[in-house]
C-alpha cells in the first residue's frame, strides 16, 4: 500500500493487537473502519504518531487524496469535537488518513476543545 499523501511505502505497524499502516517518508497514518477511535480509548496509543506536526501541515495543502483502498478522492473533514482538526475520509468507508501529528492532537482532547466545540454546536443550533 502506498500513502495517499505522499505516495511512499506504507509499513504496518501493531498497538494492542490493532493493525494501522503509517507512511514510511511523512508518516501520515491510515486506519481502516473505526480503528482511530479505538484507539483513541487506549493509553499510550498516540505513541504511533511519531511525525512531526509541521511535516503534517505541509500536507495539508494536497487537495485531490485517493483512497488507499478504492482509489476514490477522499473528503476532508473537520473532527466533531476538535474542528481544528482535518483528516480525510474516504467515502465508501475503507478508512481514515490523519497526517503527521494530527492523531496524537486527535486523541488528547483538552478542556479548551470540549468549550471549542459547544460554542461551534450553540451556533449551529441559532
Amino acid at each position: 500500500m502506498n500513502c495517499p499523501k505522499c505516495m511512499s511505502e506504507m509499513e504496518e505497524l501493531t498497538f494492542n493487537s490493532i493493525t494501522v499502516d503509517r507512511c514510511t517518508q511523512c508518516m501520515g497514518i491510515w486506519f481502516t473502519e473505526a480503528e482511530h477511535k479505538i484507539l483513541k480509548k487506549m493509553k499510550g496509543a498516540e505513541a504511533i504518531d511519531v511525525g512531526s506536526p509541521e511535516v503534517g501541515k505541509s500536507y495539508d495543502e494536497v487537495e485531490f487524496v485517493a483512497c488507499p483502498t478504492c482509489g476514490d478522492t477522499m473528503k476532508r473533514v473537520a473532527d466533531t469535537f476538535q474542528p481544528h482538526i482535518h483528516f480525510d475520509v474516504c467515502v465508501h468507508g475503507h478508512g481514515v488518513f490523519f497526517d503527521a501529528g494530527e492523531y496524537k492532537d486527535f486523541k488528547e482532547e483538552t478542556l479548551g476543545d470540549f468549550f471549542k466545540s459547544l460554542a461551534m454546536w450553540i451556533k449551529r443550533k441559532k
